[in-house]
């Protein structure tokens, strides 16, 4: 596979839902040395190691506790760390790495993992995941596995797509909760007995005002967390097994956007417009304005610190019964320019956060992601973490049948690309042949214009 240049590739920023899958509002930047110490390199010194990592406060204070705990059972090796947050890091990170100075194993956003991989920032550990970790213990090895079976990352924590429903909301309308059995017609025939508009009329009462809504049935965005798993579960998708050929200009999708415009055009879905009139696109189901919601495992946050009566399930079921939740497996990468020594430390740290329980647990506590090691997510510890959701099982239930977002070397640019023509489609600005002609079009010369040159 071609290795372009990196320093040709530095990405311009995409305001993308996806982006805050794995990451953590912070404020500052701070980079620090922790005193400590696995290998030793000439003279009995401890082999110092930078280790980046994208934070908020909380994470932060966690990290660096762990990263004590870690040196104080290695202490050949001394860890420093840099961390920031998400956008700033990976913003630095890309300045890093084009000048050869990047940290020896930092902690990648999973849809970022083949970005590094295939433009050979990142080193394959293949070998070592073979050699010292039991795949068959831990979530999401195989979501960083290319398509030749070589494995580039090992994941920090999971986040998965289920469906989020506001069970308040659900009682008022005397509607019955989502269930696994529900197809995507379902939830759109339940969403409008749930859609209100500015008078208190449902979507599909006479004199309803789609232009004017109050609450939402549903509420979507972007690839993550919107159009990804429908279209997936209709039998389409974006690109093909190689990520290097664009498919999106098939029946399936057709029929997955037929459904998705025209429960925009009903006011029963979120449109981009109706999400403009929100502090952010995720606000709107913490905020009790959308009955139901596609929504990563990071989003029960919010809507505990919301304190809404709210539970999960499994997304729906497309026509032919397939059912597809979208995955990024946030996970730590080494460096391929790191010197052996230093590349054999990281590697130590790497296997200290999936293998060793009690971090797990701790970072488990924090609430952010879904633990990696099996026996700890299907433990109280997940299961039971908090009073909401009941149904977290459903998290883990959906990894059987999570699928990546089409990663590959320029995830960025397709998915705007993509972005830009389905929203022309979603706000009835081109009807849905067009706007996927176009989309296919746009996707494939992104591709080429990588993969042929």
């Amino acid at each position: 596979m071609r290795r372009k240049i990196w320093t040709n590739v530095l990405l311009s920023a995409l305001t993308l839902a996806v982006v805050g899958a794995g990451c953590s509002k912070g404020t500052a930047e701070t980079t620090g040395t922790t005193a400590g110490g696995g290998s030793q390199e000439g003279g009995g010194k401890p082999v110092e190691i930078l280790l980046g990592y994208y934070s908020d406060g909380k994470s932060d204070a966690k990290m660096k506790e762990l990263i004590d705990k870690f040196m104080k059972k290695h202490p050949d090796i001394k860890v420093n760390t840099q961390s920031a947050p998400y956008g700033q890091f990976y913003q630095k990170l890309d300045t890093q790495i084009a000048a050869g100075q990047a940290p020896d194993v930092w902690l990648s956003d999973g849809v970022y993992v083949m970005k590094y991989a295939e433009r050979g920032a990142v080193k394959d550990l293949t070998e070592w995941i073979g050699k010292d970790l039991k795949k068959d213990d831990y979530y999401g090895l195989d979501f960083n596995k290319d398509a030749k079976g070589k494995y580039w990352a090992v994941p920090q924590g999971i986040q998965v797509g289920a469906l989020f429903y506001n069970k308040d909301l659900f009682d008022k309308a005397g509607v019955a909760y989502p269930n696994e059995n529900w197809t995507w017609e379902d939830l759109k025939k339940n969403a409008a007995l749930l859609t209100l508009d500015a008078k208190g009329k449902k979507a599909d009462e006479s004199g309803f005002d789609p232009k004017n809504v109050n609450q939402f049935g549903l509420t979507f965005f972007s690839i993550t967390e919107g159009w990804f798993s429908v279209m997936k579960s209709y039998g389409g998708g974006v690109l093909d097994e190689t990520a290097q050929k664009s498919i999106i200009n098939t029946p399936q999708n057709k029929q997955a956007f037929e459904w998705m415009v025209d429960g925009m055009k009903r006011g029963i879905i979120t449109d981009p417009a109706d999400l403009k009139s929100f502090q952010s696109s995720m606000a709107v189901f913490p905020s009790g304005s959308a009955a139901m919601r596609i929504g990563i495992y990071a989003r029960v946050l919010a809507a505990n610190e919301a304190k809404l009566n709210y539970d999960v399930t499994l997304l729906p079921k497309g026509p032919d019964g397939k059912r597809v939740s979208p995955v990024i497996a946030n996970s730590w990468v080494v460096n391929q320019k790191s010197a052996d020594a230093k590349a054999q430390a990281a590697w130590e740290w790497i296997k200290y956060w999936a293998t060793e329980d009690d971090v797990q647990k701790e970072w488990a506590a924090l609430g952010e992601a879904i633990p990696v090691k099996k026996s700890v997510a299907n433990s109280d510890v997940f299961l039971k973490a908090g009073e909401k959701p009941a149904n977290r099982k459903a998290f883990l239930e959906s990894l059987d049948f999570a699928k990546t977002l089409d990663n590959n070397a320029v995830w960025e640019e397709w998915v705007g690309k993509f972005n830009e023509n389905a929203q022309r489609a979603f706000l009835g600005d081109a009807p849905i042949d067009a706007a996927l002609a176009d989309a296919d079009k746009a996707v494939q010369k992104v591709l080429d214009d990588f993969y042929k040159k």
